[in-house]
């Protein structure tokens, strides 16, 4: 499954709502809405850094008024989510008795992983 694109802050782990564009030409920053694809030479915010986010000096800082919401789950995304439901709910081949102790066989478990013995 795609990840929902993130905060272009460093260490900031939210989600992006917002667009930060820089126009250098106009000496704008303008910060909108999530663009439907992140480009290379724009940064996605959260909601936090997209209404804190201040200009440089000499700059126009031009920012979308209403609320950044979150971007709709896409069909990959619904996809993706019903293959790892169906993938959840697929029955469990039984595993070898895990218990039996007689010599010459010993299957130990610890965690996801199990150690089986060598065959001689």
């Amino acid at each position: 499954m795609r990840s929902p694109r993130r905060c272009s802050r460093n260490g900031c782990p939210r989600q992006a709502v917002a667009t930060l564009t820089y126009v250098y030409s106009d000496s704008t920053a303008v910060v909108g809405p999530l663009a439907a694809f992140a480009e290379p030479h724009t940064y996605d915010l959260c909601e936090p850094h997209a209404r804190s986010l201040t200009a440089p000096r000499g700059w126009e800082l031009v920012r979308h008024d209403g609320d950044f919401a979150p971007p709709p789950p896409t069909t990959d995304d619904l996809v993706a989510l019903a293959e790892a439901v169906r993938e959840a709910a697929r029955p469990v081949p039984p595993r070898p008795d895990e218990t039996d102790h007689s010599p010459g066989h010993q299957t130990g478990r610890r965690g996801h992983l199990r150690v089986i013995p060598p065959t001689h």
